[in-house]
């Protein structure tokens, strides 16, 4: 017998066209796999002899578990004051003179022990999981010393021992060069590519090698070289790509056969055509491009011309993107940047399994795949990115159980 079964749903498997929706629907479980999917008039039986737990849906929607595919979740402090102080005129020169920046977030994520940074991200975490999300990847990058970025590390592994969900790493010591190598940039690049590369390595504390490729952060050349020592680790590679120009970031980041690149708002067709070749997936941050007043729409035209994967994700991050809602980015996606339900729906479902690596373990309603369910009271699947500050979300599996 299968340990559940839920009948009366409505699916959206997410496998195939659309939403590869089965309108009169069941679903099983066994252990912490999808056992079966399909109409229920197919089931081999009478339900109460197929499953020890028979459910009835009520026809509500079930839809893989949101994946949240890009986020920053563990870090010191916030940046509300700069936030304020920028809407009062000051510049990015005079917020930084005054403390504020990315060197405000180090300077306080540095200050910070585990467990204070713990008990913060849980909360933002709670918030992404409250909203149907079973898998988020967290990133390091605010600590820029070895020590800091094991710590942030450790923190988002953590986050996954406790919680009931799926928790993804990856290393960003490539994010920006720290105060402290302000005028010897190149001495900071060494060690992250000779000290804290192997090291994080070493301790399996990272899934993933993150770089942000940028006139402000980092150079081609110098991002080639972060990718060179990952792929000799054996991690792969992902990019914050294109956001504030073009770097010819999405090329490089398909060169070297990445996840994603992310963001991506001023990446060139020519770009779009590398990653449709390499099987990059675009991760479009629709956050940040509003909390930041960006006019530069991402290519999603020559995305879609390409067959480039797209997928959306909160970048929940204290400086450009503080937000804790996948289904808010949802309708961002479509207002902001023309998605379509099913294309936004796809982005935080299979395409956002792709950009993680996990395509063979989550992201579809198939057997064989994680049990990672989310039910929703929901019309139509198109009413998740239609409605704004509304949660629908009935019930969450993770794993065959109930979050």
């Amino acid at each position: 017998m299968w340990d559940r079964l839920w009948i009366n749903a409505r699916l959206a498997t997410m496998d195939g066209e659309g939403y590869g929706a089965v309108p009169e629907g069941a679903i099983a479980t066994q252990g912490a796999r999808i056992a079966w999917v399909g109409r229920q008039a197919d089931l081999p039986g009478a339900p109460d002899r197929l499953a020890a737990i028979v459910e009835d849906a009520a026809g509500a929607w079930v839809t893989p578990g949101l994946i949240d595919c890009h986020t920053h979740l563990v870090h010191g402090g916030d940046r509300a004051r700069e936030f304020a102080m920028r809407l009062h005129g000051a510049s990015y020169e005079e917020i930084a003179r005054a403390g504020g920046g990315i060197v405000s977030t180090v300077a306080a994520t540095r200050a910070a022990g585990e467990d204070d940074l713990l008990a913060s991200a849980r909360k933002r975490l709670d918030a992404l999981a409250a909203e149907g999300v079973t898998t988020v990847e967290i990133k390091s990058g605010y600590g820029l010393d070895l020590a800091t970025e094991a710590k942030m590390l450790r923190v988002a592994g953590r986050l996954g021992q406790e919680s009931s969900l799926r928790v993804r790493r990856s290393f960003l010591g490539a994010h920006a060069v720290p105060p402290e190598d302000r005028e010897h940039p190149d001495r900071y690049l060494d060690r992250v590519v000779e000290e804290m590369l192997p090291a994080i390595a070493r301790d399996g504390l990272a899934d993933a090698v993150d770089a942000f490729g940028e006139k402000i952060a980092f150079s081609p050349v110098e991002v080639e070289r972060v990718f060179r020592a990952a792929k000799a680790l054996g991690l792969p590679v992902k990019l914050h790509a294109d956001q504030l120009s073009d770097q010819d970031g999405a090329a490089l980041a398909a060169r070297f056969g990445a996840l994603s690149a992310d963001h991506l708002e001023y990446t060139s067709e020519s770009g779009a055509k590398e990653m449709g070749r390499a099987g990059t997936v675009a991760v479009l941050l629709p956050g940040a491009f509003y909390f930041l007043r960006e006019t530069q729409l991402p290519p999603v035209g020559a995305f879609r011309r390409h067959g480039v994967a797209m997928a959306l994700a909160t970048d929940n991050n204290p400086g450009t993107s503080p937000a804790t809602s996948l289904l808010l980015m949802l309708n961002m996606g479509c207002t902001l940047f023309r998605l379509t339900p099913e294309e936004a729906l796809a982005g935080v479902t299979r395409n956002a399994a792709r950009a993680l690596g996990l395509a063979e373990e989550c992201g579809r309603l198939v057997p064989g795949l994680a049990a990672d369910l989310a039910f929703w009271d929901v019309a139509d699947p198109a009413e998740l990115s239609y409605r704004i500050a509304y949660n629908p979300c009935r019930a969450v599996i993770r794993a065959g159980r109930q979050v």
